[in-house]
């Protein structure tokens, strides 16, 4: 269990970079904004004081050190979704990843801002309550599919230098 461990970490980490650079990309090339990770701390900050969702997480009360835990919580969901992606695919994809697991797991990891964090921040299932919920969905597709490319392409050099 301990490798696979170390294998989520390399590949969870790499996977979470490539979504953030394809986020820079999308925000210096097309001025197409990305999650503020901070908001993301905010919402968590206040789940140990019993608050699940929240009109407008950018009015609720701000949270000590929320950009941190924020960006913190986004790499250790990027490793934990690794981890399930290679509890699933076994040793031997870690051994010769294949494309189409990666890009799966992608596209299915974006059910969790749709079914959990953008309910909890005031935005709706799916991003029902946002004023274009068409492009934030497609936004969020985006960003999870460019994780899916980012666990392939993570793979790939985690099992050159393993």
């Amino acid at each position: 269990m301990q490798i696979l461990w170390l294998d989520a970490l390399a590949i969870g980490v790499g996977a979470t970079a490539v979504m953030d650079v394809w986020a820079v990309a999308l925000k210096r090339f097309w001025c197409i904004p990305s999650l503020n990770l901070a908001m993301v701390g905010r919402w968590l900050g206040h789940l140990p004081r019993g608050t699940l969702t929240h009109a407008n997480i950018a009015q609720a009360a701000p949270v000590r050190d929320e950009a941190i835990l924020g960006w913190t919580a986004h790499y250790v969901i990027g490793v934990l979704f690794a981890a399930v992606l290679l509890a699933l695919a076994g040793q031997e994809w870690v051994q010769g990843p294949t494309f189409a697991p990666a890009l799966l797991a992608g596209l299915v990891s974006v059910a969790a801002p749709f079914c959990i964090l953008q309910p909890g921040m005031g935005a709706g299932l799916a991003a029902s309550k946002t004023p274009h919920p068409t492009a934030a969905r497609l936004r969020s597709l985006m960003a999870h599919t460019a994780f899916g490319i980012g666990l392939y392409l993570a793979a790939l050099l985690w099992s050159t230098v393993r």
